[in-house]
């Protein structure tokens, strides 16, 4: 995914593209919004974050024109400017999305793969009957809430997020419990376990790959690979 952040704060530029980067983003940072804008018309990007006070050209009013190109490039607009008048100014002038600093990097995450999703097409992550909302960060089986703790939630979450892939025991162990110390190494596996349970019935299966992690099986589109 091709992200553009415009910030000036060259401090949180270094922090979160490092911090993107590391979540698998390709981010191009521009800290002048005459400069950003000169970027999007002559670069093809998935998303732009874009803070409200740059040098160059407003945020609001880079909003502005590029809407007024006819544009539909997502904007996740990222400001401290806290007043609902002002979030509603931003997203009557174009932005997508709007997020307060500080913020947490996770939910910037979350809510820039939703934008770029939504811009192409595609609403949620889902297996089976199973449905992840990320923008409320819910997960449904079918039209209901899926009741499960708040740990089982981010395992479900993580492995829904890459669909038919399989997510290292580390990884998962690191996003359920981050860097808690009373979390032994059979933490995961418990909380799988508990997790097999809550999916049964559900069309999808959450399958072992010795060595190599977890992944969730969607089981209808795997019967049908096995028919093909």
């Amino acid at each position: 995914m091709n992200v553009l952040l415009v910030e000036d704060d060259l401090n949180l530029v270094d922090a979160l593209s490092r911090m993107l980067a590391a979540r698998g983003f390709q981010v191009v940072c521009c800290a002048d919004g005459i400069e950003a804008f000169a970027l999007v018309r002559h670069r093809s990007f998935d998303a732009v974050l874009l803070d409200l006070t740059l040098p160059g050209m407003d945020g609001l009013d880079w909003l502005q024109h590029l809407r007024d190109e006819g544009s539909r490039l997502p904007v996740l607009v990222m400001t401290a400017r806290t007043a609902v008048e002002d979030r509603v100014l931003g997203l009557n002038s174009g932005a997508d999305d709007y997020l307060s600093k500080p913020f947490d990097v996770e939910e910037l995450v979350a809510r820039l793969k939703a934008l770029v999703r939504r811009s192409q097409g595609v609403e949620d992550f889902r297996c089976g009957q199973l449905r992840l909302d990320l923008d409320h960060g819910q997960i449904y089986r079918g039209a209901l809430p899926l009741e499960m703790s708040g740990r089982e939630l981010a395992l479900l979450k993580a492995l829904m997020m890459h669909p038919g892939k399989a997510v290292t025991k580390e990884d998962l162990h690191q996003t359920v419990f981050g860097d808690e110390s009373q979390a032994g190494p059979d933490a995961i596996e418990v909380l799988v376990h508990r997790l097999r349970k809550r999916i049964q019935g559900a069309g999808a299966s959450l399958v072992t790959l010795r060595g190599v992690g977890y992944f969730l099986m969607d089981e209808a589109a795997a019967e049908k690979q096995g028919q093909a």
